[in-house]
């Protein structure tokens, strides 16, 4: 019965954060009443009719601007979430996730070069590198047909220095326009949310999310070791190239949509582990929960608690940090 309640938890409570932050916001704020109103007459002018009389300046709030950044903003925190959670289970380690292993850095200087010369899309762009990043990050720590964990982790960590020092030189190359658009990019920023956004980064995410669902099953495997995996019937090498696959692309399109969010892909599987355990069955679905959810408090804060609007990638970093540490301190942190 336990279960039960958090399982149906995991559906309620998104949609409750969703309304709330629909109704929320720095411009202006809704009753349930009047938010139930306005969601009334825009069904009903979906289906034909005239619907309710609304305010239609706050329904242009509504419809165009609070529920894309609403949209974006649980796709890239699930993504995020779901990544995390998915690279730790493959490379056995808890302090594994889209920063360590590069995969953030080399996605983020794909897309501030895409800015800057215009070659490619910026969702493009950040996959590529991304990959790259990954790709450069097996190879350093390849040797003598076999991969270290612990080598790929501290590989991971030397590539994305690397990458992070090749953004800061684009950085410096920047003309003033483009030098202010790429830092607050890379400070993680949901303001540009738009319909455009939510419809370029659907397909990768929610595709790649849906990859990671069907082979869920498989991770726990992954998660025992390559001999145990063998032992079962199941092929290692070509379950973790596909899966560090679609981790990378959920990572870039996420990166690609909003900029840098630290510490998220870390926090929230290890916050999930506490609520739900190991069972990657369950767990892929309380990753795309919780971290949705999570990230949406945290944009609902970042554009309401000052009268201007912190990076939210800024803000995950001054709520993740305390909270990790917490954890740590109370044990509460564990692989077991």
């Amino acid at each position: 019965m336990k279960l039960r309640l958090k399982l149906a938890a995991l559906v309620v409570v998104p949609l409750l954060v969703m309304l709330v932050s629909l109704a929320w916001g720095s411009t202006g704020y809704l009753s349930l009443n009047e938010l139930l109103q306005h969601i009334s007459a825009a069904v009903q002018q979906q289906f034909g009719g005239t619907g309710a009389k609304v305010d239609e300046g706050m329904a242009t709030i509504l419809w165009q601007v609070r529920l894309p950044r609403i949209l974006l903003t649980f796709m890239v925190g699930a993504a995020l979430a779901v990544s995390g959670a998915v690279l730790q289970a493959i490379f056995r380690n808890p302090i594994v996730d889209p920063f360590s292993l590069g995969i953030s850095s080399g996605a983020a200087f794909g897309a501030a070069l895409s800015m800057l010369v215009s070659f490619y899309s910026i969702t493009i762009s950040a996959f590529l590198f991304g990959v790259l990043a990954v790709g450069i990050t097996y190879l350093v720590s390849y040797s003598k047909t076999r991969t270290s964990l612990i080598t790929m982790v501290l590989s991971g960590m030397i590539i994305s220095g690397v990458f992070t020092a090749f953004l800061t030189v684009l950085q410096y190359l920047s003309d003033p326009y483009k030098l202010q658009a790429i830092v607050q990019w890379t400070m993680g920023n949901l303001h540009t949310a738009s319909w455009e956004k939510v419809r370029t980064s659907f397909l990768p995410i929610t595709g790649g999310i849906a990859i990671i669902i069907v082979y869920r099953w498989r991770l726990n495997l992954l998660a025992l070791g390559d001999v145990e995996s063998l032992a079962i019937g199941v092929n290692p090498k070509p379950m973790k190239l596909l899966m560090v696959g679609v981790a990378t692309m959920i990572t870039a399109a996420a990166v690609a949509a909003v900029g840098m969010i630290s510490l998220f892909g870390l926090i929230v599987p290890h916050i999930t582990r506490i609520l739900f355990g190991p069972n990657n069955q369950v767990g892929v679905f309380a990753n795309i929960s919780i971290g949705g959810t999570f990230l949406l408090l945290i944009d609902d804060l970042s554009r309401t608690l000052m009268p201007f609007e912190i990076p939210v990638g800024v803000f995950t970093m001054l709520l993740g940090a305390p909270l990790f540490i917490y954890l740590m301190r109370k044990n509460a942190v564990n692989w077991n």
